[in-house]
């Protein structure tokens, strides 16, 4: 037995120095493409010998990483991560801004004006008494009692001629009506090409004016237009700084006075600064004034006057009223038009508290159309008044 291990011990010796060795070898050789493979020592094959290149590790430089620079391109932008493509060469899609929907704005008018009609749909016959609310119910909804009573007049006589009984039929007759009092109305802003366009803003305090005029401002530039802002609100503070503010939202020209100064040497200023920087169109904003103040009312028409001089040509005074003061804004337009020839309305805040029926009063009692509307307080919520989506609106069951 001593003599079986006195010859098993040489031979592990030699085995075991054999699996050193070769474990040493493999940890020397030098990985390949795939497809290759390396053996340390051995002369590289010759081309197109089909056998096994060998790298000699003795003759290889150690060579340093680089980085090559490849132009950006649709198609390499294409293949690399998205956190691999610079920011600066991702396009940014901007969503269009999306129109304010008058049936999705006017829910409160909707709802009141649905209130105060909402009893004609289940009348099986509309009587004397019936007629008598319907009058009323359109009164509360601010279309005026004049008003009121020339389109029931003409509903009636019609409900007569075609034999219409019921609350629903009657209820038709009197859309059909409504939208006919307020439709072909020219709403058309006028801008005079090759002339220094003047729109004057007018109106009480607190009804939007200075807003609206940056509203427009944006409106204008994003149509093309070179819109110059004229601060021609004096009196009331931080009234430049906030029509300031605007200009510079809308990259629109801005000229302005001193706090209490004579407001029509500002506007006449701006006329003058747009004609020289190649402005189109003045936006001139002037002092809230009660409608009942002759003093001021006479200022305003000096206004009009010195805006309509050379190179000025007043192609629009719009007055802006607030919608939810019903009545109050009939007597005000009333007196605003008599004093500076009013051309349009701009019915602001459409989308609060106003029960709509303002519009009816101001187009067929003053004969003033309304031709943009507040849907909200956002820049984009300043649009052109459609009257078929007004009627819609209002009469779609809610």
């Amino acid at each position: 037995m001593n003599a079986l291990f006195i010859v098993l011990i040489p031979v592990f010796v030699v085995v075991l120095v054999a699996v050193i060795a070769f474990l040493i070898i493999r940890r020397q050789r030098v990985q390949l493409p795939p497809g290759t493979d390396a053996a340390v020592g051995a002369p590289p094959s010759s081309p197109g010998a089909g056998g096994t290149a060998v790298l000699d590790l003795t003759e290889v430089d150690t060579v340093e990483p680089s980085t090559i620079d490849v132009p950006l391109t649709d198609s390499t932008a294409s293949d690399l991560p998205v956190s691999d493509v610079p920011v600066s060469d991702v396009a940014v899609i901007e969503e269009p801004p999306v129109k304010p929907s008058f049936f999705d704005r006017l829910g409160k008018a909707r709802s009141a004006f649905s209130g105060y009609l909402g009893g004609l749909v289940g009348l099986g016959k509309v009587d004397d008494e019936a007629w008598e609310e319907l009058e009323e119910a359109l009164i509360r909804a601010d279309v005026g009692v004049q008003t009121s009573m020339s389109l029931l007049a003409d509903v009636r006589a019609e409900a007569k001629a075609v034999g219409a009984e019921d609350g629903s039929q009657v209820l038709e007759l009197l859309k059909a009506r409504m939208r006919s009092e307020i439709a072909d109305k020219d709403r058309s802003l006028t801008i005079d090409i090759g002339r220094t366009n003047v729109w004057l803003f007018v109106g009480v305090n607190g009804v939007g004016k200075t807003t609206t005029i940056g509203k427009l401002g944006k409106r204008l530039g994003d149509a093309g237009h070179r819109p110059l802002m004229a601060a021609g609100d004096t009196f009331r503070a931080a009234a430049a700084e906030q029509l300031t503010m605007w200009a510079e939202r809308s990259d629109a020209e801005i000229v302005r006075g001193v706090e209490g100064g004579d407001p029509s040497s500002v506007i006449f200023d701006g006329i003058q600064a747009a004609a020289a920087r190649d402005c189109d169109i003045v936006l001139a904003d002037t002092a809230g004034r009660l409608q009942n103040k002759t003093n001021l009312m006479d200022e305003l028409r000096k206004v009009r006057r010195v805006a309509n001089k050379e190179p000025g040509h007043v192609t629009e005074v719009l007055l802006v009223l607030d919608a939810t003061t019903g009545q109050n804004g009939m007597s005000q337009a009333a007196v605003f038009a008599e004093a500076v020839d009013v051309t349009g309305v701009v019915l602001t805040k459409l989308d609060g508290s106003a029960k709509g029926g303002i519009v009816f009063a101001i187009e067929s009692e003053l004969g003033i159309p309304v031709k943009l509307v507040g849907l909200g307080e956002g820049v984009d919520d300043l649009v052109d008044f459609d009257p078929d989506e007004f009627i819609d609106a209002l009469f779609e069951p809610t």
